[in-house]
């Protein structure tokens, strides 16, 4: 660890730069996150319209602003929400009015004119000079900022399998919305992983603290975030963000909700497909198979008015997800279910299960505008879910595991306006937990071929018992200033106190482990979980303490240039890492173990913690920089490009297993059998066998007075992860066929560095991780070894690196009420590399350190094309479609099938199945003559039943044996094979 804090910027080079942006301008502020700018220049009689008066007026709610403009004619005015204005100016006598709509987080230039004078808009805008509305998906072209609109129209016409709003996300250069063969989803943007993402709503992240999934709630969950009819619009950003953005290393999706207007309107829908209409999987054709029971079922509500007209609105909205998703089992190291006991026999059935999932999302919202200068959002989401997870592949159905994941958030808003400044002020807060535990407490049954970890089917108990979640509160602000010529200055400042808590009794089921050749009843190995008496039961919180500030200065140099440039800084305190302190008998062992050898490698002293030896990261300063240079001063040929460093934060759920560890033990028994002998006595690890072993409270209290705890031990100078980011392109706007179509080319660097990583900590008696000369087949890794009276050492500390260069191609026309129809296509070709194998929790515990692994292979495609269109087709009909066409995805695996286990390494490969999906729908509205309208719709996914794999058998065999004859072969499949969905609505 050490050094680490030497290889990121010096801190006082970075003070300097943060001065030197707040000298251009003598106070701080740029729109707030989620709100829109308009901007641009008064003329009247072809001179500058000093003192020009502006009123922008939303033509749904009322909301109002005014401005006047200065001595040049320009004006600013911001923090807008998404929608559809009427800018009326009044200059010289004379006055024009004319309607602009505008999108999340979009700075729009509007050059208004009375007295004839020319007008002119953002290229590729969604505007209209004569008062005529026009909805579309507009482009910002002068802004170093990579960023793609979603509009509310893809979001509404597109074809998708759930509800989830992020799914368009993958529309954009760069960015993967993943679903797993489980239905899970995530978001992924580059080689780095779904952690990396934030999501931010109406200005606020809705970060996971504790869990994986980068957004609270999605770490192993078919739900969605947040209700889709109560999302307006978002984009996504995926480099060159600017300072106010915080806790990410990728990119940010930047989302608005949905308000109620001066008018009443409400809308229903109701989803709906079943085993009948779609079709079976690859697996379910197989001789014997039958088609798993299946369903998916969407329905809500939303509803919004005023509650005030032009002054106070309201608007709710209500949707609910149930599906029952074929699982498929899929038995390990080549065996076939009639060499299976008889009752796992009975069990594995005809190879499938349904799995259930049932979903509740609200939300709610009311806004309040108190004359022009005064601005009040309310608003209030809550999710609760509940499902079945972790039963296929290898896993039948009573190893399953119930999860529930519930979640609250209330976020208080305020704008203040008054001139030049605009002041954004959020109090927020949140309550999300994810409670996965057994849906059996019994003990759990692997049966294994030859190796307890050569595991050829699992039932009994499962293991997994947890109830981690973040709850606490939170003030930020955003103050701007657009007065100082062609500056806009941001600065904001954002405190927050959170509890996180964590309650991990992982394997509280012993989970037992059979050999096939030798016994079913007398097992080889058990791993288990007790508490530690004196030191709790696996619970841990922390009341964290988040801050950050920083400062951002948009500048218009002239017509051609603009510079964005900014710094942030931020720093999170938790005490229950910082003030740990290692025990007593922990550190005894340490000091005695074969791991405080000099040629271990490793420095005991630095995961030896004494309660006043660690600090937070205070060296997180976070410079980002900018440009925009357009060529002819017309916005429609812009090179672009930035630099910058980007801090996410630490997850709570690695830092905890330090404590949970020490507090709920997770042993491991090796019996001593004929076919598996031990050391008896000598082993930590090694027991004879004894039928009350398989009592739990036997099990636990022989944990007590004996050893073979494992142990998770933190460095005491962990920092947090961060990435560098560096780009360079170009966007063009060209004509085709009387269309503007919007186009962007850009190459991408980004290297991320110091994500955590858990190696194995034990060392041979020589102080060695692998012995210095070939060894023999009795030669493995140094599991239980050297830590006695303890089994295994973990140690946590910074080491995960990725790199990728990334080339994104972009065309879009958007789509127009005007023209009826809208396309995109995204191009990603990705060159990435990671400095480990490690695929979802960061254990790399087959080698001395992380440099010994190597590079490998980015878990990203190489190349991925996306393509959408929408079309409004004759007969009130709309077509939509979406495309997505991959290379497949690297897969790592251990490959033991040598001649010697020191042999064993990691080791990639690339199937040859590419990814492949067509949707397709068709929706038909009915005018029923009133103010009542009725939807018909039809989508169809995966048309052509391509089939996509999502898992495969990687186990490549043992040391000494043939290679595993079914190494490589596909065993699980990504949903949805070809499927008809019926979609009904009523919209009012």
């Amino acid at each position: 660890m050490n050094g680490k804090c030497a290889s990121r910027p010096v801190r006082k080079l970075l003070t300097v730069a943060m001065a030197t942006c707040l000298a251009l301008g003598a106070a701080p502020l740029m729109a707030q996150s989620t709100g829109a700018t308009i901007r641009g220049q008064v003329m009247a009689d072809s001179a500058p319209a000093a003192s020009a008066q502006i009123v922008v007026i939303n033509t749904t709610t009322g909301f109002r602003r005014s401005a006047q403009a200065g001595a040049d004619g320009s004006y600013s005015v911001g923090g807008l929400p998404p929608g559809t204005y009427r800018i009326e100016v009044q200059a010289a006598g004379q006055s024009t009015s004319r309607e602009l709509v505008v999108q999340v987080g979009q700075t729009a230039t509007l050059n208004l004119g009375v007295g004839g004078v020319a007008e002119t808009a953002d290229a590729g805008a969604a505007t209209t000079l004569d008062a005529v509305q026009v909805v579309g998906t507009a482009v910002e072209t002068r802004t170093s900022e990579v960023a793609t609109y979603i509009s509310n129209k893809q979001i509404e016409a597109l074809p998708q399998n759930s509800r989830n709003f992020l799914a368009f996300a993958d529309t954009v250069p760069g960015m993967q919305f993943i679903t797993d063969a489980s239905g899970n989803t995530r978001l992924r943007s580059g080689a780095q992983s779904a952690n990396a993402v934030n999501v931010f709503i109406d200005g606020v992240g809705q970060k996971n603290y504790v869990t994986t999934g980068g957004v609270s709630g999605q770490d192993t969950s078919r739900g969605n975030p947040f209700p889709q009819s109560a999302i307006g619009e978002y984009k996504v950003i995926t480099q060159n963000y600017k300072a106010e953005y915080d806790q990410l290393s990728s990119a940010a999706v930047v989302a608005a909700t949905r308000s109620g207007g001066n008018e009443f309107q409400g809308s229903f829908f109701w989803d709906y497909t079943m085993t009948d209409w779609r079709s079976a999987t690859d697996f379910e054709r197989r001789p014997g198979a039958t088609k798993a029971e299946s369903k998916q079922e969407q329905y809500g509500v939303s509803f919004g008015g005023p509650i005030v007209q032009d002054r106070a609105h309201f608007f709710i909205a209500y949707e609910a997800k149930e599906f029952s998703s074929p699982r498929t089992f899929s038995l390990g190291r080549g065996y076939t279910v009639d060499q299976l006991p008889p009752e796992l026999q009975s069990q594995f059935g005809n190879g499938t299960f349904t799995s259930p999932f049932k979903e509740d999302l609200y939300f709610g919202k009311i806004d309040w505008a108190v004359g022009e200068n005064h601005y009040f959002e309310l608003t209030a989401k809550y999710r609760d879910e509940s499902e079945t997870i972790q039963v296929e592949g290898q896993r039948l159905p009573p190893a399953a595991t119930l999860n529930t994941n519930d979640e609250t958030r209330v976020d208080l808003r305020y704008q203040w306006t008054s001139g030049d400044w605009l002041n954004d002020a959020h109090i927020t807060y949140e309550d999300a937990f994810w409670s996965p535990q057994p849906a059996n407490f019994t003990n759990g049954y692997f049966l294994s071929d030859g190796n307890w970890w050569e595991t050829i089917v699992r039932s009994g108990g499962g293991d997994n018992y947890q109830d981690k979640g973040q709850k606490g509160w939170s003030f930020q602000d955003d103050l701007t200033f657009t007065g100082f010529g062609g500056h806009t200055i941001k600065a904001g400042i954002k405190y927050k106190r959170i509890d996180l808590d964590t309650l991990e009794q992982n394997k509280y089921n012993p989970q037992f482990y059979y050999d096939i050749n030798e016994s079913l009843t007398v097992p080889t190995h058990v791993e288990f979980g007790a508490p530690v008496a004196g030191y709790g039961d696996g619970t841990v919180s922390s009341g964290n303490t988040q801050f950050g500030i920083y400062i951002q200065d948009d500048w218009e140099v002239n017509e051609h240039l603009t510079l964005n440039m900014g710094v942030r800084w931020d720093v999170e305190t938790t005490p229950s890492y910082e003030d740990f302190v290692t025990p007593g008998d922990v550190v005894t062992a340490l000091q005695n173990s074969n791991t405080n050898l000099p040629n271990s490698g490793v420095d005991i002293d630095d995961y030896i913690s004494t309660g006043g030896n660690r600090d937070p990261d205070r060296n997180n300063w976070a410079p980002r920089f900018g440009f925009s240079y357009d060529l002819n001063a017309d916005q429609r040929h812009v090179i672009f490009g930035g630099a910058g460093r980007s801090y996410d934060r630490n997850l709570f759920d690695y830092l905890q297993n330090e404590v949970s560890k020490g507090s709920w033990g997770q042993y491991v028994y090796n019996f001593n059998t004929p076919m598996h002998p031990c050391a008896v006595g000598t082993d930590a690890t090694c027991r004879n066998w004894d039928p009350g072993y398989l009592d739990p409270e036997f099990l636990r209290a022989s944990s007590i007075a004996g050893g073979g705890r494992e142990l998770y031990l933190m460095n005491n100078d962990l920092v947090v992860p961060y990435s560098d980011q560096f780009g360079l392109g170009m966007r063009n706007t060209f004509e085709v066929w009387g269309r503007d179509w919007n186009t962007e080319v850009m190459y991408s660097y980004v290297r991320s560095h110091d994500g955590i990583a858990f190696l194995l900590g034990n060392r041979r008696p020589d102080g060695l991780f692998f012995p210095p000369t070939p060894p023999d087949a009795t030669d493995p890794p140094p599991w239980g070894q050297g830590f006695a009276p303890f089994s295994n050492l973990i140690l946590g500390q910074n080491a995960l690196e990725t790199k990728t260069s990334a080339i994104y191609i972009k065309l879009e026309k958007p789509y127009t009420s005007s023209s009826g129809w809208g396309a995109t296509f995204a191009y990603t070709y990705t060159d990435s590399e990671q400095n480990s194998p490690v695929d979802g929790f960061p254990g790399a515990f087959n080698a001395a350190s992380i440099g010994d692994y190597g590079w490998f292979p980015g878990k990203v495609p190489e190349n991925r094309i996306v393509a959408s269109g929408i079309w409004d087709g004759p007969w009130g009909l709309t077509f939509s479609g979406k495309g997505v066409w991959s290379d497949a995805t690297p897969r790592y695996y251990q490959n033991c099938n040598v001649s010697a286990w020191a042999y064993c390494h990691f080791d990639s490969y690339t199937p040859d199945d590419d990814f492949k999906q067509v949707d397709l729908a068709m929706q038909k509205v009915f005018d029923t003559g009133s103010n009542v309208m009725l939807r018909l719709r039809f989508d169809v996914l995966n048309v052509f039943d391509w089939t996509n794999y999502s898992g495969y058998e990687d186990w490549r065999g043992g040391a000494g044996e043939v290679q595993n004859p079914l190494w490589g072969t596909p065993n699980a499949i990504a949903l949805p094979t070809r499927t008809f969905k019926l979609s009904i609505g009523i919209d009012w």
